[in-house]
């Protein structure tokens, strides 16, 4: 590894070691990969895709592509520094299903001897990754742990689930209880009292768990740049939004878009909940529409109006687009490609190269926001440049985040208390942003918040 930062131990005695190791997702928003080693056993954390590298988006399949060559791209973590952990791989932890989170593990996981766990919504989608690769066999065994619930990693690591809440259905924070302290790693979350598929955060554990005493808080930054002192509001305010929005033009005799993320499955229940009210038939479009939707439909999470389809192929996409095209005010499509990703749906059917063509009057509905990076902005804005010359009406802002805002970071930290905090998911700008945040609470960067790079390690030598 790059480099280790050591901390004394002050309180005497032999103590055993924790150490914290960045593989990935300290430098860039994605390719996010963490382990945890305590005394000779180590603790994976993810293993996610960076979707920026390849200018790629939800529909892309990577499954032919090898490992090492995702590796030189930048696409996939460099696991490599791994082969220098003097240690024991126990687990393999994914605390939700995004692909910045779990897009990596048909490529890494095969490397060790470890059990993949995680919630069975987040289960469910990595066997399904795991089922499409091409390139490697991965025969780690799969472990279905609950959110509120615990298991036993090794003798000295018990593993522990907590609720909370993101945009994806069964988001955990994970703790890992040690004889050194307990160890919290929170890659996403929000705090929403108000979903309809996920329960509230579990506010009263996290508060819990302050109280026994929390060592080290590895946490998201992906918000902490965003000046403004918020917090990140609810899922009912977007279900406000939509129906505000889409009221009016489902009773238009004009086509319907709405694009947003494939894997917000507590928003396409919000735009389903609404369009089950009017007389078109509601057709989820694009093959990650397909990957997560169906999933989320047949393990009871998603609950689809009977005038819905499912389509994943291109062969059936394009027979969908063309029957809608054909009956303009009997459908409301809902796709991919609302970041402009030029191979995407929404881009394509802007561009005229589907069986559906845009038309003067139409109404085209984006419930996502811009990424924040040049590709995706100069993607977006030709994107919507191209809907509005075909005489389009654009609804932009029926969006909330699934990220804390910076008034939920506060509250975590006051909740939990940790002595330790280590930013990631982010560049170093939005970690920089995260330690001014916490250095506002009492902390101090280079004593108890330690920015690292991919590569770096944080060691504690000794407990709380």
């Amino acid at each position: 590894m790059k480099g280790a930062l050591i901390l004394k131990n002050t309180q005497g005695g032999y103590r055993v070691s924790v150490e914290v190791i960045a593989i990935g997702g300290y430098e860039e928003v994605g390719k996010n990969m963490s382990a945890v080693k305590i005394g000779d056993d180590v603790v994976i954390f993810d293993m996610g895709i960076n979707l920026d590298r390849l200018h790629i988006h939800e529909d892309t399949d990577i499954a032919r592509m090898h490992s090492l060559d995702l590796i030189e791209r930048g696409v996939i973590p460099d696991d490599t520094l791994m082969k220098e952990v003097d240690g024991k791989v126990r687990a393999i932890v994914f605390t939700h299903g995004h692909l910045d989170h779990i897009g990596a593990v048909a490529k890494l996981a095969h490397r060790y001897e470890a059990p993949i766990i995680a919630t069975p919504y987040t289960l469910a989608l990595i066997e399904r990754t795991i089922k499409s690769e091409r390139k490697f066999k991965v025969n780690n065994s799969l472990q279905i742990l609950n959110g509120g619930e615990k298991c036993q990693i090794s003798p000295d690591i018990t593993l522990e689930f907590i609720k909370t809440t993101h945009s994806i259905p069964q988001t955990v924070t994970a703790a890992l209880h040690t004889s050194e302290g307990i160890i919290i790693y929170a890659n996403d979350f929000k705090f929403d009292n108000h979903q309809k598929i996920s329960p509230p955060p579990d506010y009263g554990r996290l508060r819990e768990l302050g109280r026994k005493g929390v060592l080290a808080l590895i946490v998201e930054t992906t918000r902490a740049d965003e000046k403004e002192e918020v917090k990140t509001n609810s899922e009912k305010i977007a279900r406000i939004m939509l129906s505000d929005i889409m009221n009016a033009p489902l009773e238009e005799k004009a086509g319907m878009i709405i694009t947003t993320f494939s894997s917000h499955i507590e928003r396409v229940q919000a735009i389903c909940d609404v369009a089950k009210h009017s007389d078109r038939n509601i057709l989820l479009l694009g093959r990650s529409m397909e990957r997560y939707c169906s999933l989320a439909e047949s393990m009871g999470l998603l609950k689809l109006p009977k005038s819905t389809s499912i389509y994943g192929s291109p062969k059936a996409v394009n027979r969908a687009l063309a029957k809608a095209d054909e009956n303009r005010d009997d459908y409301l499509m809902v796709t991919t490609g609302h970041q402009g990703e030029p191979d995407a749906l929404l881009p394509r059917i802007a561009n005229a190269r589907t069986q559906f063509e845009i038309q003067r009057g139409d109404n085209v509905i984006f419930s996502a926001p811009v990424i924040p990076n040049p590709m995706n902005v100069a993607n977006r804005n030709l994107l919507e440049k191209r809907i509005k010359s075909s005489g389009a009406r654009i609804f932009t802002n029926a969006h909330v985040s699934g990220h804390a805002g910076r008034e939920d970071h506060r509250d975590f930290i006051k909740m939990l208390n940790p002595e330790h905090i280590i930013p990631t998911h982010g560049n170093l700008h939005m970690l920089a942003s995260y330690t001014e945040l916490a250095e506002e609470e009492g902390y101090k960067l280079g004593n108890d918040i330690h920015i690292l790079r991919n590569g770096q390690a944080q060691v504690f030598n000794g407990g709380i």
